[in-house]
């Protein structure tokens, strides 16, 4: 679960292994370690990815579903944007079950 998250987050990112590495100031060989499972970041690397893709430790670890969405710096009106957008989504969810 984390290497996948890692990985999904990193490219939703739009950012390489190279790129995440040099962020963290480890080796892109690091990264990969992470993302195929062979390795796991230490806690302080799980908090700076946190950080870094504003999701929760917790949902980078797999413990929780559920991500955030900072929405710091909208308008109330961007905001109602945002939660039109997600009612949205989740109604098309439902009706694909």
């Amino acid at each position: 679960m984390l290497a996948e998250r890692i990985k999904t987050l990193r490219e939703q990112a739009g950012m390489s292994q190279e790129k995440l590495a040099k962020r963290l100031g480890i080796t892109r060989s690091s990264v990969n370690a992470w993302e195929m499972g062979i390795s796991t970041p230490s806690t302080q690397y799980i908090a700076e990815l946190a950080g870094l893709f504003r999701v929760s430790a917790d949902y980078l670890l797999g413990l929780s579903e559920t991500a955030t969405v900072s929405v710091a710096g909208l308008t109330e009106a961007d905001v109602g944007l945002v939660c039109h957008l997600i009612s949205h989504l989740r109604g098309g969810a439902e009706r694909e079950k």
